[in-house]
């Protein structure tokens, strides 16, 4: 009987830690998913005129920067942040996942490189935080807690068109009317 309890609870013990380590990863995929989806997107409304030039009054670094290539970073950042979720979600080309987040990544270490060739030191710690989390999404997606792969049955990507939806409504929504009702 010793035995059988101690070769129970083992395996229990073992399964909660990579429970906690999955919802964790899941926590920080969807927060960073969310926040960079909506913060690509305001980028990418940019490719408005009149929004563009009114940016550099809320965002100083726009204006060192052509319009084309925040355009370009914010298109970056929508399909990182959607690629964060629903790849794992739906447990179809799953490695996207993990590779969103190490573009993302990516994206952080270029943008914190930007930030400190002009001086705009106070940015830093923010690309670092991104960057440093979207880090370790991608090792825990590749290596630490992969997901399982699967087919798209009708209820995943059901699931998948509600995430986006939720994603438009949350994130898409709010931040093309304060960009485009908004007094720069």
């Amino acid at each position: 009987m010793t035995v059988t309890t101690t070769l129970t609870s083992r395996p229990r013990k073992i399964r909660n830690t990579i429970l906690s380590l999955n919802g964790a990863l899941w926590a920080l995929q969807i927060l960073w998913g969310f926040f960079f989806a909506g913060s690509g997107f305001g980028k990418v409304l940019l490719y408005d005129a009149a929004l563009y030039e009114a940016a550099p009054r809320a965002v100083a670094w726009y204006a060192a920067v052509p319009q084309s290539l925040i355009v370009f970073i914010g298109v970056a950042e929508v399909l990182g942040g959607i690629g964060l979720i629903l790849p794992a979600m739906t447990g179809v080309l799953r490695k996207l996942t993990p590779l969103a987040a190490a573009g993302l990544a990516l994206t952080m270490v270029l943008a914190a490189g930007f930030h400190l060739v002009r001086g705009e030191y106070a940015l830093i710690p923010a690309n670092v935080v991104l960057g440093a989390v979207s880090a370790f999404l991608a090792i825990g997606r590749w290596n630490l807690r992969p997901t399982t792969p699967a087919t798209l049955t009708t209820p995943r990507l059901l699931k998948a068109i509600a995430v986006v939806a939720v994603m438009a409504l949350l994130t898409f929504a709010p931040t093309w009317y304060t960009m485009t009702h908004a007094q720069f």
